[in-house]
């Protein structure tokens, strides 16, 4: 299916997963090595063919391409960029994905400054290889990041210190995106941003409507970083609507939960006390709509619920587009398993393609087929909408030789 916005190559798109953050045990992060996905990235494009998948999300990782403090290496992303242009693969570049070099105090002024000249360090490099406008997300998920930094000890740096700043780091990511891109239009003005979050939903506890008030808080807070890169709260922080481009959502089955008890509302279960995603999508296009392209940057679930889950995605994705909101695209992320940032040993059995090591060590991509014939189905049945009616399918017979 291919986009008649000119903004995006594909409708459906692929996401790698990219985190290069050092854990709470104190491992550096490289995803894309874990899991083979730089080494063999030019079959993983090949794999996407057969969907219609011409858009992907790619992570650079601002301590992976600056190891040596004031120095920048791009060059371990040759293969992907190579195997990009020779399959006509869109790549939506993620800057930061949670990891930064560690010499940098990140409350210090010297994280917005160095992380300015990095975005633009990278831009320059990366502006050859985009014949449209490039597409960069500078910092994945401010909101979550902030939160697992500081409030769950997930990423480096660590410390009691640091559970009463996650506002504070907020802030802080907000000043380094705006300063990122303002280094970025310098390098290349056609650029244009993606700023993605989780879309969450918080309750009450059942027996506790005194907390309804805070759970509500809590719920708006995942509005705070896309309202202070628009300069709709605190202003001080230099934001303004230019900056406020693309908005990304990540959804994920366990973005419902109470307040304090932090119980999932669970999908599978058909918990009624959930909130339809399709109103979710009409609040956050309420919010920022205006005129600004809007698409799901990341959702899949786990196991054998795989093919359901993007089924009813995409019911809720129809259910809005009755209601005159259209997602300019669906990212499946990951389309390719990954392991956990905690527990490395253990794969979440989340993506298009599972990966099983063979007697080599080689992890061999290893298609869901219960996946793949729900996700095939459910781009037909988009396709069919009025209002989906510039994505056109491939030849449906190919997909099912195999399935």
């Amino acid at each position: 299916m291919n986009s008649s916005n000119g903004l995006f190559y594909s409708l459906w798109q692929g996401g790698f997963e990219g985190a290069d953050h050092i854990n709470s045990a104190a491992l550096p992060l490289d995803m894309n090595v874990s899991n083979q996905h730089r080494m063999r990235v030019r079959d993983d494009y090949l794999h996407l063919q057969p969907f219609g998948i011409r858009t992907v999300r790619e992570s650079v990782g601002w301590r992976l391409a600056e190891r040596v403090p004031h120095h920048f290496d791009f060059s371990f992303l040759e293969p992907t960029l190579e195997s990009a242009q020779e399959l006509d693969i869109q790549i939506l570049w993620t800057l930061c994905h949670y990891g930064w070099p560690l010499d940098i105090d990140i409350f210090s002024s010297e994280f917005v400054t160095r992380f300015a000249r990095y975005a633009a360090a990278a831009a320059e490099y990366l502006a050859p290889f985009s014949s449209t406008e490039p597409v960069y997300t500078l910092i994945n998920e401010i909101s979550f990041l902030a939160y697992a930094t500081c409030e769950m000890g997930l990423m480096y740096p660590y410390g009691p210190d640091l559970r009463d700043r996650s506002v504070e780091f907020k802030r802080q990511l907000v000043r380094a995106a705006i300063a990122g891109m303002e280094a970025i239009w310098k390098v290349d003005p056609r650029a244009r941003f993606l700023h993605v979050d989780p879309l969450i939903h918080v309750i009450a506890p059942e027996g506790h409507p005194e907390l309804a008030e805070a759970a509500e808080v809590m719920r708006l807070s995942q509005f705070q970083a896309w309202d202070m890169l628009a300069g709709t709260i605190e202003p001080e922080l230099g934001g303004a609507a230019k900056y406020l481009d693309i908005i990304g959502v990540n959804y994920y089955h366990s973005n419902q939960w109470e307040l304090e008890t932090y119980k999932t509302l669970f999908w599978h279960l058909h918990d009624p006390r959930r909130r339809p995603f399709s109103k979710m999508l009409a609040e956050i296009n309420q919010r920022y709509g205006h005129g600004r392209p809007l698409i799901i940057a990341e959702t899949s679930h786990v196991g054998s619920g795989r093919g359901e889950w993007i089924t009813d995605i995409t019911e809720e994705i129809i259910a809005a587009g009755h209601e005159g909101i259209v997602i300019q695209g669906i990212c499946l992320y990951p389309v390719l398993d990954r392991h956990g940032w905690e527990e490395t040993k253990h794969w979440h059995r989340s993506g298009l393609w599972d990966l099983h090591p063979d007697a080599k060590g080689n992890l061999m991509r290893v298609l869901d087929k219960d996946y793949a014939k729900n996700l095939i189905e459910a781009q037909w049945k988009l396709a069919k909408m009025p209002f989906y009616q510039s994505f056109q399918p491939q030849d449906k017979s190919f997909f099912y030789k195999d399935l």
